[in-house]
Formats: C-alpha cells, sequence, structure tokens
C-alpha cells in the first residue's frame, strides 16, 4: 500500500483515503480536521499527505520522512 495520504472532498465533509484504495480510511467535518489526521499517519509511517480543493485539483503536499526530492540550497 502506498504510503502517500489524500485529504479529499467527500460527501458534506472530508476524508482520508490511501493512494490506490478504493475506500476512505476516515471521514471528518473540516479539511484541517482530515489534514491533521492524514499528517499524523504520514509522520508515523514516514509518508506523504496531498491535500485537495473542495473541487478535487490538488492544494498542497507535504512529505514527513526521507524525501526523494530535497531542495538545494
Amino acid at each position: 500500500m502506498s504510503k502517500r495520504i489524500h485529504v479529499v472532498p467527500h460527501g458534506s465533509g472530508w476524508a482520508t483515503r490511501r493512494e490506490g484504495a478504493t475506500r476512505v480510511g476516515s471521514t471528518h467535518n473540516t479539511q484541517a480536521d482530515a489534514t491533521q489526521a492524514a499528517r499524523g499517519t504520514a509522520v508515523r509511517e514516514r509518508g506523504e499527505v496531498i491535500i485537495h480543493r473542495p473541487d478535487g485539483r490538488i492544494r498542497d503536499a507535504n512529505s514527513y520522512g526521507n524525501d526523494p526530492f530535497p531542495p538545494k540550497g
């Protein structure tokens, strides 16, 4: 299973979903709550959180752990 966790719109709220999964992992009332839950899992598993906008487009992404493409400088 992928270590990428997506925060996606779900019904009238938000949900966390692992990349490649057909079902959501957890549901939340707000995007902030879903992001916090996804971040906790990503930190524990050294993965990545990808946050989507209400229309489904990607808004932000954060890595927790070994980043394969660290910024220079």
